[in-house]
Protein backbone atom coordinates (compact mmCIF):
# COMPACT_ATOMS: atom_id res chain seq x y z
CA UNK A 1 0.00 0.00 0.00
CA UNK A 2 1.28 3.41 -0.95
CA UNK A 3 2.15 5.56 2.03
CA UNK A 4 0.44 8.95 2.30
CA UNK A 5 0.88 12.15 4.27
CA UNK A 6 0.08 11.89 7.97
CA UNK A 7 -3.47 13.07 8.52
CA UNK A 8 -4.12 16.47 10.00
CA UNK A 9 -7.53 15.54 11.33
CA UNK A 10 -8.67 12.65 13.47
CA UNK A 11 -11.59 11.28 11.47
CA UNK A 12 -9.96 9.46 8.62
CA UNK A 13 -7.07 7.09 8.60
CA UNK A 14 -7.25 5.60 5.13
CA UNK A 15 -5.52 5.93 1.79
CA UNK A 16 -7.52 7.92 -0.76
CA UNK A 17 -6.58 7.48 -4.42
CA UNK A 18 -5.55 10.64 -6.25
CA UNK A 19 -7.45 9.39 -9.25
CA UNK A 20 -10.66 11.37 -9.88
CA UNK A 21 -13.75 9.84 -11.39
CA UNK A 22 -16.49 11.94 -12.98
CA UNK A 23 -19.61 11.81 -10.83
CA UNK A 24 -22.72 10.43 -12.50
CA UNK A 25 -25.41 13.02 -13.08
CA UNK A 26 -28.21 11.15 -11.37
CA UNK A 27 -31.79 12.34 -11.33
CA UNK A 28 -32.07 12.35 -7.54
CA UNK A 29 -34.76 15.05 -7.22
CA UNK A 30 -37.08 12.55 -5.59
CA UNK A 31 -34.52 10.20 -4.05
CA UNK A 32 -32.97 12.03 -1.13
CA UNK A 33 -33.44 9.48 1.67
CA UNK A 34 -31.51 6.31 2.47
CA UNK A 35 -32.31 3.58 5.00
CA UNK A 36 -29.44 1.73 6.64
CA UNK A 37 -30.53 -1.54 8.20
CA UNK A 38 -27.89 -2.39 10.80
CA UNK A 39 -27.39 -5.11 13.37
CA UNK A 40 -28.50 -2.52 15.96
CA UNK A 41 -31.59 -1.30 14.12
CA UNK A 42 -32.65 1.01 11.30
CA UNK A 43 -31.28 4.47 10.52
CA UNK A 44 -32.96 6.75 7.97
CA UNK A 45 -30.80 9.47 6.44
CA UNK A 46 -31.86 12.58 4.54
CA UNK A 47 -29.30 13.73 1.95
CA UNK A 48 -28.87 17.47 1.48
CA UNK A 49 -29.61 19.10 -1.88
CA UNK A 50 -26.93 21.69 -1.04
CA UNK A 51 -24.24 19.03 -1.58
CA UNK A 52 -25.31 17.41 -4.87
CA UNK A 53 -22.02 15.66 -5.68
CA UNK A 54 -22.01 13.84 -2.35
CA UNK A 55 -25.75 13.18 -2.52
CA UNK A 56 -25.51 11.64 -5.99
CA UNK A 57 -22.41 9.61 -5.12
CA UNK A 58 -24.05 8.22 -1.97
CA UNK A 59 -27.18 7.29 -3.92
CA UNK A 60 -25.03 5.57 -6.53
CA UNK A 61 -23.06 3.42 -4.06
CA UNK A 62 -26.29 2.51 -2.27
CA UNK A 63 -27.95 1.46 -5.54
CA UNK A 64 -24.84 -0.49 -6.50
CA UNK A 65 -24.91 -2.40 -3.19
CA UNK A 66 -21.47 -1.14 -2.16
CA UNK A 67 -22.47 -0.52 1.47
CA UNK A 68 -24.30 -3.82 2.00
CA UNK A 69 -22.60 -6.00 4.65
CA UNK A 70 -19.91 -3.41 5.48
CA UNK A 71 -18.93 -2.76 9.08
CA UNK A 72 -18.96 0.29 11.27
CA UNK A 73 -15.22 -0.18 11.64
CA UNK A 74 -14.39 2.89 13.74
CA UNK A 75 -16.54 3.85 16.72
CA UNK A 76 -15.72 6.51 19.31
CA UNK A 77 -18.35 7.26 21.94
CA UNK A 78 -19.31 10.93 22.24
CA UNK A 79 -17.68 11.55 18.85
CA UNK A 80 -18.83 9.55 15.81
CA UNK A 81 -19.39 6.18 14.17
CA UNK A 82 -17.64 5.49 10.84
CA UNK A 83 -18.36 2.97 8.06
CA UNK A 84 -17.77 2.43 4.37
CA UNK A 85 -14.45 0.57 4.28
CA UNK A 86 -15.02 -1.70 1.27
CA UNK A 87 -12.60 -4.26 2.68
CA UNK A 88 -14.58 -4.72 5.87
CA UNK A 89 -17.23 -7.01 4.36
CA UNK A 90 -15.11 -10.15 4.79
CA UNK A 91 -12.66 -8.94 7.43
CA UNK A 92 -11.63 -11.13 10.33
CA UNK A 93 -11.62 -10.15 14.00
CA UNK A 94 -8.51 -8.13 14.72
CA UNK A 95 -7.97 -7.00 11.12
CA UNK A 96 -6.95 -3.34 10.83
CA UNK A 97 -9.54 -1.48 8.79
CA UNK A 98 -9.88 2.00 7.33
CA UNK A 99 -7.72 1.87 4.19
CA UNK A 100 -10.22 0.75 1.54
CA UNK A 101 -12.67 2.54 -0.71
CA UNK A 102 -13.37 2.91 -4.44
CA UNK A 103 -10.66 4.39 -6.65
CA UNK A 104 -11.95 7.94 -6.92
CA UNK A 105 -12.64 10.90 -4.67
CA UNK A 106 -15.55 13.33 -4.45
CA UNK A 107 -14.77 17.07 -4.67
CA UNK A 108 -15.29 18.90 -1.39
CA UNK A 109 -18.62 20.64 -0.85
CA UNK A 110 -17.91 22.41 2.43
CA UNK A 111 -20.69 24.92 3.11
CA UNK A 112 -20.80 27.33 6.07
CA UNK A 113 -24.44 26.58 6.91
CA UNK A 114 -23.83 22.82 7.25
CA UNK A 115 -22.22 21.88 10.54
CA UNK A 116 -21.47 18.91 12.78
CA UNK A 117 -24.54 18.79 15.01
CA UNK A 118 -25.55 15.43 16.46
CA UNK A 119 -26.87 13.08 13.78
CA UNK A 120 -25.28 14.62 10.69
CA UNK A 121 -23.82 12.48 7.93
CA UNK A 122 -20.39 13.55 6.69
CA UNK A 123 -17.69 12.25 4.38
CA UNK A 124 -14.41 10.88 5.69
CA UNK A 125 -11.25 11.86 3.84
CA UNK A 126 -7.48 11.67 3.82
CA UNK A 127 -5.05 14.58 4.00
CA UNK A 128 -5.72 15.71 0.45
CA UNK A 129 -4.87 19.26 -0.71
CA UNK A 130 -8.41 20.12 -1.81
CA UNK A 131 -10.14 18.28 1.06
CA UNK A 132 -11.90 15.92 -1.35
CA UNK A 133 -13.86 13.08 0.18
CA UNK A 134 -13.62 9.32 0.18
CA UNK A 135 -15.85 7.62 -2.36
CA UNK A 136 -17.40 5.30 0.23
CA UNK A 137 -16.28 6.06 3.79
CA UNK A 138 -18.60 8.22 5.88
CA UNK A 139 -19.33 9.00 9.49
CA UNK A 140 -22.39 9.89 11.53
CA UNK A 141 -21.89 12.29 14.42
CA UNK A 142 -22.89 11.40 17.96
CA UNK A 143 -20.89 14.11 19.69
CA UNK A 144 -21.67 15.64 23.03
CA UNK A 145 -23.22 18.76 24.54
CA UNK A 146 -20.74 21.62 24.84
CA UNK A 147 -20.46 24.82 26.84
CA UNK A 148 -19.06 28.20 25.80
CA UNK A 149 -15.49 27.42 26.86
CA UNK A 150 -15.44 24.15 24.91
CA UNK A 151 -16.85 25.95 21.86
CA UNK A 152 -14.02 28.48 22.12
CA UNK A 153 -11.49 25.64 22.10
CA UNK A 154 -13.27 24.08 19.10
CA UNK A 155 -13.13 27.38 17.22
CA UNK A 156 -9.38 27.55 17.75
CA UNK A 157 -8.98 24.01 16.41
CA UNK A 158 -11.07 24.84 13.34
CA UNK A 159 -8.89 27.85 12.57
CA UNK A 160 -5.72 25.86 13.15
CA UNK A 161 -6.76 23.38 10.47
CA UNK A 162 -7.94 26.17 8.17
CA UNK A 163 -4.51 27.79 8.53
CA UNK A 164 -2.90 24.54 7.36
CA UNK A 165 -5.29 24.43 4.40
CA UNK A 166 -4.72 28.02 3.32
CA UNK A 167 -0.95 28.02 3.77
CA UNK A 168 -0.77 25.07 1.36
CA UNK A 169 -2.45 27.27 -1.25
CA UNK A 170 -0.19 30.27 -0.66
CA UNK A 171 2.38 30.44 -3.48
CA UNK A 172 4.90 31.98 -1.07
CA UNK A 173 5.34 28.50 0.41
CA UNK A 174 5.65 26.53 -2.83
CA UNK A 175 9.34 25.74 -2.26
CA UNK A 176 8.68 24.16 1.12
CA UNK A 177 5.78 22.13 -0.26
CA UNK A 178 7.84 20.98 -3.23
CA UNK A 179 10.54 19.70 -0.88
CA UNK A 180 7.96 17.80 1.16
CA UNK A 181 6.49 16.24 -1.98
CA UNK A 182 9.92 15.18 -3.24
CA UNK A 183 10.66 13.50 0.09
CA UNK A 184 7.34 11.67 -0.06
CA UNK A 185 7.79 10.53 -3.68
CA UNK A 186 11.28 9.22 -2.95
CA UNK A 187 10.02 7.61 0.27
CA UNK A 188 12.59 9.49 2.33
CA UNK A 189 10.35 9.36 5.37
CA UNK A 190 12.88 10.82 7.81
CA UNK A 191 13.26 13.96 5.69
CA UNK A 192 9.54 14.01 4.99
CA UNK A 193 8.69 13.91 8.70
CA UNK A 194 11.17 16.68 9.52
CA UNK A 195 10.01 18.99 6.72
CA UNK A 196 6.35 18.28 7.33
CA UNK A 197 6.64 19.03 11.04
CA UNK A 198 8.45 22.29 10.26
CA UNK A 199 5.72 23.26 7.80
CA UNK A 200 3.00 22.56 10.34
CA UNK A 201 4.79 24.80 12.82
CA UNK A 202 4.73 27.57 10.19
CA UNK A 203 1.00 27.03 9.79
CA UNK A 204 0.42 27.71 13.49
CA UNK A 205 1.41 31.33 12.90
CA UNK A 206 -0.26 31.74 9.51
CA UNK A 207 -2.95 34.43 9.50
CA UNK A 208 -3.50 35.27 5.82
CA UNK A 209 -7.14 34.11 5.81
CA UNK A 210 -10.41 35.16 7.42
CA UNK A 211 -10.77 33.33 10.75
CA UNK A 212 -13.91 31.30 11.21
CA UNK A 213 -16.35 32.12 13.98
CA UNK A 214 -18.97 29.59 15.02
CA UNK A 215 -22.36 31.27 14.39
CA UNK A 216 -24.53 31.87 17.44
CA UNK A 217 -27.31 29.73 15.97
CA UNK A 218 -24.88 26.82 15.66
CA UNK A 219 -23.63 27.38 19.21
CA UNK A 220 -27.13 27.08 20.60
CA UNK A 221 -27.56 23.70 18.89
CA UNK A 222 -24.18 22.52 20.17
CA UNK A 223 -25.18 23.58 23.70
CA UNK A 224 -28.52 21.73 23.58
CA UNK A 225 -28.45 18.86 21.06
CA UNK A 226 -24.67 18.47 20.93
CA UNK A 227 -22.20 17.58 18.20
CA UNK A 228 -18.52 17.79 17.22
CA UNK A 229 -17.89 21.44 16.24
CA UNK A 230 -14.11 21.15 15.85
CA UNK A 231 -14.68 19.36 12.52
CA UNK A 232 -16.66 22.23 11.02
CA UNK A 233 -15.43 23.74 7.73
CA UNK A 234 -12.92 20.94 7.20
CA UNK A 235 -15.14 18.02 6.15
CA UNK A 236 -18.17 17.85 3.88
CA UNK A 237 -21.45 17.44 5.76
CA UNK A 238 -24.03 16.09 3.31
CA UNK A 239 -27.00 14.74 5.25
CA UNK A 240 -28.54 13.95 8.62
CA UNK A 241 -30.39 11.25 10.54
CA UNK A 242 -34.15 11.79 10.49
CA UNK A 243 -34.97 8.50 12.21
CA UNK A 244 -32.82 6.31 14.45
CA UNK A 245 -30.72 8.67 16.56
CA UNK A 246 -31.07 6.13 19.35
CA UNK A 247 -29.36 3.58 17.07
CA UNK A 248 -26.40 5.94 16.73
CA UNK A 249 -26.16 6.10 20.53
CA UNK A 250 -26.41 2.32 20.75
CA UNK A 251 -23.61 1.74 18.25
CA UNK A 252 -21.42 4.43 19.82
CA UNK A 253 -21.67 2.69 23.20
CA UNK A 254 -20.22 -0.67 22.10
CA UNK A 255 -16.90 -1.93 23.43
CA UNK A 256 -13.96 -1.34 21.08
CA UNK A 257 -10.30 -2.26 20.77
CA UNK A 258 -7.33 0.12 20.81
CA UNK A 259 -7.96 1.00 17.14
CA UNK A 260 -11.60 1.89 17.90
CA UNK A 261 -12.96 -1.15 16.07
CA UNK A 262 -15.94 -2.76 17.84
CA UNK A 263 -15.04 -6.06 19.48
CA UNK A 264 -18.34 -7.47 18.23
CA UNK A 265 -18.98 -6.57 14.60
CA UNK A 266 -21.57 -3.86 13.95
CA UNK A 267 -22.71 -4.36 10.36
CA UNK A 268 -24.78 -2.55 7.75
CA UNK A 269 -27.03 -5.42 6.67
CA UNK A 270 -28.43 -3.43 3.77
CA UNK A 271 -28.66 0.11 2.43
CA UNK A 272 -31.68 1.10 0.36
CA UNK A 273 -33.16 4.22 -1.26
CA UNK A 274 -36.35 5.46 0.40
CA UNK A 275 -38.61 6.99 -2.23
CA UNK A 276 -40.30 10.28 -1.26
Amino acid sequence: MKRILPLLLIISCFTVSAQKQNQNNLDSTHTSKVKLVTTHGEIVLKLYKETPLHRDNFIKIVKDGVLDSLLFHRVIENFMIQAGDTGSKHSKPGDTLGSNDLAYTVPAEIRPELYHKKGVLAAARGDTPERESSSTQFYIVQGKILNDSLLTVAEKRINGWLAEYYIKHDTAYNAQLDSINVAMKTEDWETFSRLNNTFRELAKNYTNFEPYKIPETHKQVYKTLGGTPHLDQNYTVFGEVISGLEIIDSIAAVETNTLDRPLKDVRILSAKIVED
